[in-house]
């Protein structure tokens, strides 16, 4: 996408370079910025979609630039939700979203399209996919999409996975892994507050502060206070 590299502004990317920590030894180690902003990415991606070839969405994924793969993976989005009566091209759609999951590797890039793509196609499937990704994952990028792809079964009243993936992850070393398997508990809470509080019961002492803290996040202050 040639029109994303022509909004390059050095300044923000310098910003976003020290958002994302790409430094030595930090989570996004080596990551390299052009400095557009996420609503102007989106706006391109609205507007050029529909030209974007197979080829393109693999160069896209493969370039060095975060802005880049991001606008390849929204357009991924785009091109999966516009073939929702075309099974085989949504096929083709997922099986290439995991076949360049290396280039998912980042918190931004996993939230904002591994619910609308994987989540979206395992609604009727079989969901062993996202456990192997959270038991087996090569990256904590891998384990972070199998949570956060649930969020598009909450979104349909299906609250168990969240449920049962949170367990898989409780123990993850990562702050991220705690703050992806925490806001989805906040968001399975916020379709059953009674079950999160029945889920937390046994945990929470043990669990991750960070998790716990966005797990409770909707609770009256009071019992959040109890919590903590």
């Amino acid at each position: 996408m040639s029109e994303i590299m022509g909004l390059a502004d050095a300044e923000q990317a310098a910003n976003l370079s020290r958002f994302f920590k790409t430094g030595s030894g930090q989570y996004g180690e080596g990551d390299r910025f052009l400095g557009i902003k996420v609503p102007v990415t989106r706006q391109v991606v609205k507007e050029c979609w529909k030209e974007c070839s197979w080829t393109d969405l693999d160069e896209c994924l493969a370039s060095e630039y975060h802005e880049v793969r991001l606008a390849g993976l929204l357009a991924l989005v785009q091109r999966f939700h516009h073939a929702k009566r075309d099974a085989a091209e949504q096929q083709r759609c997922v099986d290439f979203y995991l076949s360049h999951l290396p280039a998912v590797n980042n918190w931004d890039l996993v939230d904002l399209t591994c619910y609308e793509i994987l989540g979206t196609w395992l609604l009727d499937k079989d969901r062993e996919l996202l456990y192997r990704m959270a038991r087996e994952g090569r990256t904590m990028w891998e384990q972070r999409i199998a949570m956060v792809s649930t969020m598009q079964f909450l979104r349909h009243g299906q609250l168990d996975d969240t449920y049962a993936l949170a367990d898989i992850l409780l123990h993850h070393p990562h702050d991220l892994i705690h703050k992806a398997v925490g806001w989805l508990l906040r968001e399975a809470g916020k379709r059953d507050p009674q079950r999160l509080r029945h889920w937390l019961a046994p945990r929470y002492k043990t669990m991750p502060r960070t998790m716990l803290r966005y797990a409770i996040e909707k609770f009256p202050p009071e019992e959040r206070a109890g919590y903590r």
